[in-house]
């Protein structure tokens, strides 16, 4: 009997992953099917990317969509195909000019002329520099020292971030120095509000005539600050008053004052719930619809002077986490490659969880069932909806809370997003109030980070008041503080406007995370509701 002619009857392929970031890699199998002893042997292709014989694809540097092709040997005629998707991963800092400036561009031999540099990028760039002078000497604070000769020397800072860039300034040292003369000195701090402890860049001009000193000697009227300018706030509130004073004539000054605020204390527990559409005055005081939330409000602090943004929701919710609005179609589902909080605990490696009642893990996809998108903004930034192991570390369902209480493994920031039957935007405020209580406070009760001498730090937020009210932009309502650390029974004493980018700037200070983006890089701070240590 002869043996059966070997026949290809079928090639299928399959990839893991099927959506790969730029240059990442994923792993694709074939399976050959067929009759007699047919060889199970394909050659690999791909439409773009690159794929070896073993199947290994490496996508291409631009985001689309791949398809990957398994041909037989045994058979050409016969294929299988499989599509990946690439996504394009968060931009790189990127350097994209830096200008120098000297004053006073004319100084004579031996004398000094005070250079700036102002560095611009995009992403989280460092605007550091190094300087250097093709005649005479400069600092690592720019200050220039003219040669012994007179001539034209170029002064030039370059990035440290990016090498290749770099900018210039000419100053020209004339060999007889006129009689210096100062006449103002001018000082700014950047930036003019910090926390206790904190940095501010203080810099100084220098204005005269003849071969003046733009060198200066810095005071500070608390706090301290170095040679360069650089102010340290000290551990107590106020206001600091900065003082540049010439070297060349010590009767010409100039000040700049920087606020010195409180920071909210350390937390490696701090947890966010939201709650919809709701204005403060149908929320404090009504023990009725809301008894457990006004309990918790005697056992806590409240802020009375808080106002959301905008209108509708999904602005305030870009606001609590980038700094701003961003957008007002509430029906969005734009993925937005900004500085947000996410990214910095990315950076940082701080654990967090968003904890979606409705959504599965990982989901990052549109509104389903009682869960809107546009109440989880996390699911529409691109340092996790671009990467879907990110989304998979970060994005879960809210079960999963419970879970993390009961082995102890709550992260560091937990962002809570309960369904629209739970939030009192569909559902009643009872019923809000009433799965608050059982759900989130209850259980944080029992948690050791929430008992007293832990470091636990629970906010109930409102994202907008109801429409009618646009005080502020989103109008009036109610932000609640609880924990160990939080003064107890403490009502807003100062009269500052606190709105949603506070409230963003309030948790990156207990985070740890510093520079906070957008506008709460100069919110001021909410420490006024805990207790300072």
């Amino acid at each position: 009997m002869n043996p059966v002619s070997p026949t290809i009857s079928s090639v299928s392929a399959g990839c893991t992953p099927s959506t790969v970031g730029t240059g990442a890699t994923s792993q694709c199998k074939a399976t050959v099917q067929g009759t007699g002893s047919y060889s199970s042997g394909v050659t690999w292709t791909a439409s773009s990317g690159a794929i070896d014989s073993s199947g290994l694809f490496t996508a291409p540097s631009s985001s689309g969509t791949v398809t990957v092709t398994a041909t037989s040997t045994q058979d050409t005629s016969k294929l299988g195909a499989a599509t990946i998707t690439v996504t394009a991963q968060p931009s790189s800092p990127t350097i994209t000019s830096v200008a120098v400036s000297c004053s006073p561009a004319t100084v004579g031999t031996g004398a000094m002329s005070q250079c700036n540099a102002t560095v611009q990028g995009t992403g989280s760039y460092s605007s550091g520099l190094t300087w250097a002078a093709t005649s005479g000497t400069i600092e690592a604070s720019g200050l220039f020292t003219a040669p012994g000769s007179a001539g034209v020397a170029t002064v030039k800072a370059t990035s440290t971030e990016d090498t290749s860039k770099s900018g210039t300034a000419t100053i020209t040292v004339t060999a007889e120095p006129s009689s210096p003369t100062i006449t103002s000195v001018a000082v700014s701090c950047s930036p003019a509000t910090v926390s206790t402890g904190a940095t501010s860049q203080c810099n100084v001009t220098v204005q005269g005539t003849g071969s003046y000193s733009s060198a200066v000697t810095w005071t500070a009227s608390g706090g301290t600050v170095d040679s360069s300018g650089l102010f340290t706030a000290s551990t107590v509130a106020g206001t600091a008053t900065i003082t540049a004073t010439s070297a060349e004539d010590t009767s010409k000054s100039g000040t700049a004052t920087v606020t010195v605020q409180l920071q909210a204390p350390p937390s490696k527990h701090v947890v966010i719930v939201m709650e919809e559409n709701q204005s403060y005055s149908t929320v404090v005081g009504d023990t009725t619809v809301w008894p457990n939330l006004n309990h918790l409000i005697t056992t806590g602090a409240l802020a009375t002077n808080y106002y959301a943004d905008t209108h509708p929701s999904i602005g305030n919710y870009f606001m609590l986490t980038t700094g701003q609005v961003l957008t007002n179609d509430d029906s969005s589902t734009k993925v937005w490659n900004v500085d947000s909080i996410a990214r910095r605990m990315l950076t940082a490696g701080v654990p967090f969880k968003v904890y979606a009642e409705g959504s599965s893990r990982g989901y990052v996809g549109g509104n389903t069932g009682l869960y809107l998108i546009r109440h989880n903004p996390f699911a529409m930034l691109s340092d996790i909806a671009g990467n879907q192991q990110v989304a998979n570390q970060t994005i879960w369902p809210f079960t999963q809370l419970a879970t993390d209480l009961g082995d102890g493994s709550l992260p560091e920031y937990s962002f809570i997003v309960p369904d629209v039957n739970d939030d009192a935007h569909n559902g009643t405020p009872q019923q809000a109030d009433a799965w608050l209580q059982t759900n989130v406070i209850g259980p944080l009760s029992s948690y050791s980070a929430f008992e007293p001498g832990g470091d636990g730090i629970l906010i109930i937020d409102f994202d907008e008041a109801a429409t009618s009210d646009t005080a502020h932009g989103g109008g009036h309502v109610a932000a609640i503080f609880w924990g160990p650390n939080v003064k107890a029974g403490y009502r807003q004493m100062s009269s500052t406007v606190y709105q949603h980018e506070n409230m963003l700037r309030t948790t990156m200070e207990a985070l740890g995370l510093t520079n906070p983006p957008g506008a709460a890089a100069t919110a001021p701070s909410m420490a006024e509701f805990f207790v300072q240590k």
